[in-house]
């Protein structure tokens, strides 16, 4: 591997680096799968052992016409009628075979097309009224030399059906300083080809691979120029070039732009600009005939990873629940919750606009790098209060080891619970239009039917959910769970609301209700779900969270997540 081609393959390593960052945080880590595999120069992986253990399988069941025939082939000669004979006949020192009650017959240099005419022509000297048919059986192996910068220069014994490829193979090909580009088959201290692997390569072009024959020289000539073209083409690689190439040539060299590349531009770094770290940008198709240079480095990019600005992009949202039209629809830039519940053909006359659950994918990726901020820090305050305690008696241990295992397992369960990205739209219970908010792609928006229950849970007598009763206040709800348990902490009890909002106990100002009044004479509202937490000085987990109404809001849980961390 040459110099350039490591230096290439750090920077499309680089790319892939920061894509895969990217595409971890956009949730979407499969994105740069395709893009693993090395830069390499172009053509070098038919020099891999597997490709060349496959081009060396050799057939003579294939003889081409023009085929000179030379001491040491065989022959298969067949005779039937006046004179019957199947012979295997080799081509002595001299250049002939001799067959019984003929005689010699001279066959070097005769060309296999001529070969059957050449010995009938022999045999009817001797025969009448006869059918003949000859053929070639083994062929002669002879021996090539494979000189320059080649990875194992030397003398090869090939057969006589070998082509100048064969032998470029068995050799191994061009080393790293070798060029694909100037190889030259000499013969008899003449130069009779120069053969470009590009050709054949890209354009499938065979002309220039002439047939070998014995004492031959394949000679591969030193690197020429060399561009890298990385990104998104179809043929990432490092291309050879000659003198009359242009960024248009070595773009059509990798097949292309790939089906999502931007193809306006490019990016060139240049040799010689390479430690001021200098990187222009060439407009495309105006300067597509332009001339590189030795070590240029070019860049497609992709136009799928380049976002348009929200204010331009059309919008694929999801309606779904009380709505004439559930679905997915495409709206234009700018568009609101209004104009998503419009495309859906406006609400059902059983529309619970209130608890209107709206959830986005940029808010879900935030929420849940935050919430496992949240329980890396609720671990180390745990492992650091559980540490700073020392039991004084065998029971106040095995208390404690209780605590410390019940603390591990629900930091398990909220550890399996999954932001949801809802956003609390704040709005009155007696709302009848959502807010004016503008929307993103990928915005889901599900409007339920008006819910006849209240749920009561936590440390309460039986937990559950209730019939809603138009103008009932929390705390007959509470009472028909039984009240809470001895060990409850009422003072920590909160509701979720159905639009997603937390209202909690200990709020003094502000909200919904003012300091004196408490929780259980707050009017109750259709989907409500209380909690009541245990008192912070028992030794379930329970004491240790210290702010639900804090983690319900900012990562959205929802009501659902309550059952799951008391269970």
């Amino acid at each position: 591997m040459s110099e350039f081609e490591r230096y290439v393959q750090r920077l499309a390593g680089q790319d892939r680096e920061a894509a895969r960052r990217e595409a971890e945080s956009a949730n979407d880590p499969g994105r740069v799968a395709a893009e693993a595999e090395p830069i390499r120069r172009f053509g070098s992986e038919l020099m891999s052992e597997a490709s060349r253990g496959g081009l060396l399988q050799e057939s003579s069941t294939q003889i081409p016409q023009d085929y000179v025939i030379n001491v040491g082939d065989e022959i298969l000669v067949t005779l039937w009628g006046s004179v019957d004979a199947d012979l295997r006949l080799t081509v002595d020192r001299s250049g002939r075979i001799t067959i019984p009650r003929v005689g010699p017959v001279m066959l070097a240099g005769v060309r296999y097309a001529d070969l059957n005419s050449a010995i009938d022509q022999r045999v009817s000297q001797v025969f009448r009224n006869y059918k003949i048919s000859t053929s070639l059986g083994r062929l002669r192996s002879i021996r090539i030399y494979v000189t320059g910068f080649t990875q194992r220069p030397g003398a090869y014994t090939v057969s006589s059906l070998s082509t100048l490829v064969t032998g470029l193979m068995k050799a191994g090909g061009p080393t790293g300083a070798g060029s694909f580009r100037q190889i030259e088959l000499r013969r008899a201290g003449k130069t009779i080809s120069s053969f470009d692997f590009y050709e054949l390569l890209i354009k499938g072009d065979k002309t220039a691979d002439r047939t070998l024959q014995a004492d031959d020289v394949i000679h591969i000539g030193a690197v020429g120029p060399q561009v890298a073209l990385i990104g998104s083409v179809n043929k990432p690689a490092i291309f050879e070039l000659k003198p009359q190439d242009t960024l248009a040539d070595v773009l059509a060299m990798a097949g292309g732009f790939s089906a999502v590349a931007d193809r306006s531009r490019f990016t060139l770094e240049r040799l010689d600009a390479r430690n001021d770290a200098r990187v222009i940008e060439i407009p495309l198709p105006q300067q597509e005939k332009n001339k590189l240079r030795d070590g240029d480095i070019l860049r497609a990019f992709s136009a799928v990873e380049t976002a348009l600005p929200q204010h331009k992009q059309s919008k694929r949202i999801k309606v779904e629940g009380e709505v004439q039209r559930p679905g997915e629809f495409i709206l234009p830039a700018n568009s609101t919750l209004a104009d998503a519940i419009k495309a859906a053909g406006g609400l059902t006359p059983g529309a619970y606009l209130y608890g209107t659950d709206f959830s986005r994918e940029s808010v879900r990726i935030k929420q849940s790098e935050n919430y496992e901020r949240a329980l890396r820090a609720m671990e180390i305050d745990l492992l650091r209060a559980s540490s700073g305690k020392k039991a004084l008696s065998a029971d106040e241990a095995a208390t404690q080891v209780a605590k410390e295992q019940s603390s591990t397992r629900l930091v398990e369960r909220l550890r399996s619970l999954k932001p949801t990205g809802r956003v609390v739209l704040e709005i009155p219970p007696e709302a009848n239009n959502l807010p004016d908010l503008s929307l993103e792609d990928g915005d889901r928006l599900h409007v339920p039917a008006v819910p006849k229950s209240i749920g009561v849970f936590g440390s309460v007598f039986n937990s559950g959910s209730y019939l809603y009763k138009t103008g009932a206040a929390l705390g007959e709800f509470m009472k028909l769970a039984g009240g809470p348990t001895k060990g409850a902490d009422t003072g920590s009890s909160f509701v979720v609301r159905a639009n997603g909002s937390v209202v909690s106990a200990r709020q003094s100002t502000g909200g919904w209700f003012m300091s004196g009044n408490s929780l259980e004479s707050l009017p109750a509202q259709p989907g409500d779900t209380v909690f009541v937490p245990e008192e912070m000085d028992k030794t379930t987990f329970m004491q240790e969270a210290k702010e639900w109404t804090q983690i319900l809001y900012q990562f959205g849980l929802g009501a659902a997540a309550l059952k799951t961390i008391k269970n």
